[in-house]
């Protein structure tokens, strides 16, 4: 079910994927940012639905950012799991474009799920034509969502929204929604080779 408040802020002072996450986050809820940087998504849905936020992060300079900013944050890393936060401790729990640079990709979405009545993950889709057509001339793909070099990459699980629906499916991960974007757009006709950037709303089955 998505969120009803109106999002008045300008789309284009924010990324559109903080739109459509604003539009999954019910208003005045408890949310957790997993690898949340300077806690800009945070503050979004904070302004926008003022909700009880609350950041992980491991960076020195992004901690530092998060308190400038007002963000509760806890200087933690994900690789160690999330053994300190309570089951269903917070209504939803976001992973926004750190999946791919995760090394316990597995563990990190079902500790997720154990801590969130809900949960919303974003990654760079790999299938992306523009991605194919990099690996076909021989070279690894850099873009928009993918912008480091092979050598400086922290990137090691890429995948495809195909990839992450078997997953799921694999995992008796329930897909409450998925939304496609390329360049701030939405996909919907053949979203594993047209989409950028892949978004979904996902619960325990």
């Amino acid at each position: 079910m998505q969120n009803n408040v109106n999002i008045t802020k300008n789309v284009t002072e924010y990324r559109q994927d903080f739109a459509i996450i604003a539009n999954w986050v019910k208003f005045g809820t408890k949310v957790l940012d997993l690898g949340c940087g300077d806690g800009e998504l945070l503050q979004f849905l904070r302004s926008s639905l003022e909700i009880k936020g609350y950041g992980v992060e491991k960076d020195d300079t992004n901690l530092i950012a998060c308190v400038k900013n007002g963000i509760n944050v806890i200087q933690m890393d994900l690789e160690d799991g999330l053994s300190g936060f309570e089951d269903q401790s917070f209504n939803t729990v976001i992973l926004s474009q750190t999946l791919q640079a995760m090394h316990n990709t597995e563990e990190i979405v079902l500790e997720m799920l154990r801590v969130g009545k809900e949960i919303i993950v974003t990654f760079p889709n790999f299938g992306y034509w523009r991605n194919r057509m990099q690996i076909t001339a021989g070279r690894m793909p850099v873009s928009k969502a993918l912008p480091y070099q092979w050598y400086d990459t922290p990137n090691v699980h890429l995948c495809t929204i195909n990839d992450f629906d078997y997953f799921c499916q694999q995992h008796g991960i329930e897909i409450l929604e998925r939304r496609v974007i390329t360049d701030g757009k939405e996909v919907n006709f053949m979203p594993n080779l047209l989409g950028s950037l892949a978004m979904y709303r996902l619960k325990s089955k």
